[in-house]
């Protein structure tokens, strides 16, 4: 009985100890960045805080607009088929939106060939939708340039390990080499989130400025209908 309750003892001392290693070896975030070089993180860091305003930045932005309401072409519709132009204006400013803005190029048209009206509005909604398209691009490079700078910080860290191998000759240790390996797979990790992260930020972004794009057309299908109706 007793070699029994000294076998038991001995395994849970064994799985203490176990358990105390493993503890010891758990690196906190902290480390893990410090291990992976600041001429590394730094700039991966950087480029996270960037990623990161630029997508809360421009989501504001884009989805103000997309939740800006269009009843302002019923005063429109009204005004122009009555002929009443500068109280269609005036619908157009009081609403001060991209999709009023782009209208109101279009009734400053008003009596010139229907191709001038409709390039008219064409060229204005462009322009409103450049104004909300910026940065996207710079999250664009953020995205392919994260993966890029994480796999340098690889090739810079197995190039550090292959060194350390190279000066050591045969009485390579285990510690000598661990240092190059981890940051060689930290900044590669860093770089693949922060890459993958800007990566969906841009196409939610993308994909809410298609629905602005997709309403500039549908407006601008209604009001060349609208001048086209019968008097």
């Amino acid at each position: 009985m007793n070699f029994i309750i000294s076998q038991i003892s001995t395994g849970a001392d064994t799985a203490s100890a176990a358990a105390s290693e493993t503890t010891e070896g758990t690196l906190s975030i902290l480390e893990l960045i410090a291990g992976g070089g600041w001429y590394i993180m730094g700039p991966l860091g950087i480029l996270s805080v960037i990623a990161v305003y630029i997508f809360i930045e421009r989501f504001r932005a884009i989805n103000q607009v997309v939740k800006s309401s269009t009843s302002f072409m019923e005063q429109v519709r009204t005004n122009v088929l009555n002929g009443n132009l500068e109280e269609a204006k005036g619908a157009c400013r009081n609403d001060n939106s991209p999709y009023s803005r782009m209208i109101e190029k279009g009734i400053n048209r008003i009596g010139k060939p229907m191709p001038d009206i409709a390039m008219a509005i064409e060229s204005e909604g462009k322009l409103e939708v450049t104004k909300l398209e910026q940065s996207l691009s710079t999250e664009a490079t953020i995205a392919g340039a994260a993966p890029m700078i994480g796999f340098l910080g690889t090739v810079i860290g197995m190039i550090n390990t292959f060194h350390e191998m190279y000066s050591s000759g045969n009485s390579v240790e285990l510690d000598q080499l661990s240092g190059g390996i981890m940051q060689a797979m930290v900044t590669t990790a860093a770089g693949l989130v922060i890459g993958i992260i800007a990566y969906l930020a841009y196409n939610i972004l993308i994909s809410r400025l298609d629905k602005v794009t997709f309403k500039m057309d549908e407006l601008t299908v209604k009001f060349t209908d609208m001048l086209q109706e019968p008097a």
